[in-house]
């Protein structure tokens, strides 16, 4: 039996960062942005602190590559719903989805997200950062309700967006409030508004 090919420098390089950010993720998940230390995510990984800051110059940038991670997984998952349904029946899929991952781990990735979002409002450059892959997130829904409503929707995607997301949140605190069927008459509601309401 031959020898397994050894890895090249690069390759051994994007193994670390890999590694790196799945270790990121889970401590995030469990313990929040603040409480994960550089030196946490390292020996979770197993690896140095200078391995992490040989890939990424700050903690910030590591959750910044969590974030997108989850984002572009996001968007895969949409454009596949939007692909294969009609707009009004995707929706009720992604809000359905999106509410039966409660009192999962996803619930501890929320905390998270709602953490580092409120960490970066007074930093402009991280702002910025956040902003981009926020809006890249939201790309299929925008594309998808602005094809059924025949206008740009980005704006009123943003606010339908913004309604999911305030749900959520809610949801981890008032969880016998905000359950599955909310989310899913809000964003019906959102629809029959949208669609009739003026495009000047």
């Amino acid at each position: 039996m031959s020898a397994p090919a050894r890895l090249t420098r690069l390759e051994q390089q994007e193994q670390t960062r890999e590694r790196i950010i799945e270790a990121a993720d889970a401590l995030f998940v469990e313990r929040g942005f603040h409480a994960s230390s550089v030196g946490d995510i390292a020996a979770a990984a197993g690896y140095t602190k200078g391995a992490v800051y040989s890939n990424f110059a700050a903690k910030e940038d590591v959750f910044f590559a969590v974030y997108e991670r989850r984002a572009e997984r996001a968007v895969e998952e949409m454009e596949r719903t939007f692909a294969a349904t009609a707009v009004p029946e995707a929706l009720d899929a992604i809000s359905i989805a999106a509410a039966r991952r409660r009192g999962t781990v996803e619930d501890g990735w929320l905390a998270a997200f709602f953490e580092f979002w409120a960490h970066v409002i007074r930093r402009p450059a991280l702002r910025e950062r956040f902003a981009e892959i926020h809006l890249r997130a939201q790309e299929p829904l925008a594309a998808a309700v602005g094809r059924h409503l025949g206008r740009d929707a980005q704006q009123l995607v943003v606010a339908v967006y913004a309604m999911e997301l305030g749900l959520s949140l809610e949801r981890l605190t008032l969880p016998e409030l905000v359950d599955e069927e909310l989310g899913l008459r809000m964003g019906r509601l959102f629809l029959e508004e949208m669609r009739d309401a003026p495009t000047g």
